[in-house]
């Protein structure tokens, strides 16, 4: 059995509602083992004999638009690939007044794209550096809607293609 993360996009936000004992079920009823949900904001823990994680996603991905009716987008990664992105986060983690997020991309051109800004960014306010497969930002609280790099991530184009989490809720998915 082989240890997986699910990581939805935009659930609980923006008039997607899921209960998480609901989200639990869905992924009990596609057969997986030690179900579990961390937090309200879409991180699921579950095991699987697959070893194919597009396979995994696709079969996810079907049964929440079924079952829930929405446009449903996940990403799907073995937690020791996850715990290899959270001890690669390149600034340091605990620096006050400040978040840690991972965003993590399914497409490498995605991730590109987003890289180009790096530059341009004010260091006083966030930082961002690529990872495999992920992007890592860090910014200053309070700034992270406000901020230059903040604004562009919400664009619809975004949508499908990446997710967001704080380095604290990786970390959590992984004890």
């Amino acid at each position: 059995m082989t240890r997986y993360v699910a990581l939805l996009r935009g659930i609980n936000v923006g008039g997607i509602n899921i209960k998480m004992a609901d989200l639990r079920q869905v992924f009990v009823d596609l057969g997986f083992d030690e179900v579990k949900t961390v937090l309200a904001s879409g991180n699921v823990l579950f095991s699987s004999d697959s070893t194919d994680t597009a396979s995994l996603k696709a079969t996810v991905e079907a049964s929440l638009r079924s079952v829930f009716g929405y446009e449903a987008w996940v990403f799907v990664l073995e937690t020791a690939t996850l715990a290899g992105i959270v001890e690669s986060y390149p600034f340091d983690p605990e620096r006050e007044g400040w978040h840690p997020y991972v965003m993590f991309t399914a497409e490498p051109s995605v991730l590109d794209g987003l890289l180009t800004v790096q530059e341009a960014l004010d260091p006083a306010v966030e930082r961002i550096a690529g990872g495999d497969g992920v992007l890592y930002w860090e910014v200053e609280r309070g700034m992270t809607l406000k901020s230059s790099f903040g604004r562009n991530t919400g664009k619809p184009k975004l949508k499908a293609v990446t997710t967001t989490r704080n380095l604290r809720t990786l970390v959590k998915l992984l004890k």
